[in-house]
C-alpha cells in the first residue's frame, strides 16, 4: 500500500472522523446504523421508512433513485423525483439521507439533496467519478466493488482523497464467490485489515452481501464484533412488495429489532449505539482528524482543523 500516501495510517492511533451531521458521526465510539429500501419507490413508502425508523436507534435513511441494475429492462430509480422526494422526508423527519450518484453530471442534484454520496459496488473504479467526487462537498460512501482486492478498494478511497475530499467512508459489501448460495461473499476479515491499514471509517452492508433477509442478523452482528463503524441495511414498509432486492430487505419492525440485539454486541467490543437521531442538518459537514501524524505534509490536502 506504498502509494496509499493519503489513506494508509501513518501511526495506529490515526482515525478519522466523517460527520454525517451534527449529531451523527462515523468513526467514533458510537456506531452508526443506516436503513431503508433499496429504492424509492414513493412519498408514501419513504415516509412510512422515516416515521418508523426516526424513533428508533438509526441514524440516517438509505434510498437509491438512481439504481444500476444487470437489465436495461429493470426499474432503474425514480431520478429528480426520488431526489426531491429525499429531501422532503430528510427535512420533516431531521435524518440525513444517503443515496448513490452513478454519473459525474448527477453530482450536484444528488450533494443538493442528499447528506452523504454512495459510490456503489459496479462504479468503484469509475475513475473519472472518483475524481470529480474530490470536489462534491460532501461525504462520500465508498463500496467495494464485487471482484476488487483489498488494495484496489483503498487505491479507489485514494482517489478521492487526492482530489480534495477528506470525507470518505468504506463499505464492504460482499464479493463474488464460486458458491451462489448467498448472493455474495461477506469479508469481514478485509473489514479488521482495511481498520489496521486505513484511518478512514468503515461500515458493513450484510443485505448486499447474503441477499437472504434470514442471513442478515447474524451477519450484522459479526460485524460489528469485528469492528465495523456501522451498518447500511434494507428495510421495507412491505419487503416483498420491494421493485428491487425484495429477497434481501428486512420489515421496519425486523430492523428496529435488530438494532436492539446489536446493543449488547457493541457494548462487548466497546461501542455504543446512540438513541440520538440526526438534529441540525449541516450544509457542509466538517472533517475531524484525530489521532498523531508522524508526517503532517502529506494530509495538508485533506485537513481542515476545528
Amino acid at each position: 500500500m506504498k502509494n496509499a500516501k493519503l489513506v494508509a495510517k501513518s501511526d495506529l492511533e490515526q482515525q478519522t472522523i466523517v460527520r454525517l451531521s451534527q449529531t451523527v458521526a462515523f468513526g467514533g465510539t458510537d456506531l452508526v446504523i443506516i436503513g431503508g429500501p433499496c429504492t424509492v419507490e414513493s412519498r408514501e413508502q419513504m415516509e412510512q421508512v422515516a416515521q418508523k425508523l426516526s424513533v428508533a436507534p438509526i441514524h440516517g435513511l438509505r434510498g437509491g433513485v438512481y439504481k444500476p441494475r444487470t437489465s436495461p429492462y429493470a426499474f432503474q430509480g425514480m431520478g429528480k423525483a426520488g431526489l426531491q422526494i429525499l429531501a422532503g422526508v430528510r427535512s420533516h423527519y431531521n435524518m440525513p439521507v444517503v443515496t448513490e450518484v452513478m454519473s459525474i453530471d448527477q453530482i450536484a442534484d444528488v450533494a443538493t439533496h442528499a447528506d452523504m454520496l454512495q459510490v456503489g459496488s459496479r462504479n468503484m473504479q469509475n475513475f473519472d467519478l472518483l475524481k470529480a467526487l474530490g470536489s462534491a462537498g460532501k461525504p462520500i460512501l465508498l463500496k467495494r466493488g464485487l471482484a476488487a482486492t483489498i488494495e484496489e478498494f483503498v487505491m479507489a478511497a485514494e482517489y478521492i482523497l487526492s482530489h480534495g475530499n477528506p470525507d470518505v467512508v468504506l463499505c464492504e459489501r460482499g464479493i463474488r464467490s464460486f458458491d451462489n448460495y448467498t448472493r455474495n461473499v461477506l469479508d469481514l476479515g478485509a473489514v479488521a485489515a482495511l481498520k489496521q491499514i486505513t484511518h478512514l471509517p468503515v461500515i458493513v452492508d450484510p443485505s448486499h452481501a447474503v441477499g437472504k433477509r434470514e442471513l442478515v442478523a447474524p451477519l450484522a452482528k459479526a460485524a460489528v464484533a469485528c469492528g465495523a463503524d456501522g451498518l447500511i441495511i434494507e428495510c421495507h414498509p412491505e419487503p416483498e412488495k420491494s421493485v428491487s432486492d425484495a429477497r434481501q430487505a428486512l420489515s421496519l419492525e425486523d430492523m428496529v429489532n435488530l438494532v436492539e440485539s446489536l446493543k449488547p454486541v457493541a457494548a462487548a467490543v466497546g461501542r455504543n449505539i446512540s438513541n440520538t437521531v440526526g438534529v441540525g442538518l449541516e450544509t457542509t459537514p466538517p472533517h475531524f482528524y484525530l489521532g498523531r501524524t508522524k508526517d503532517r505534509n502529506r494530509h495538508d490536502a485533506c485537513w481542515q482543523q476545528v
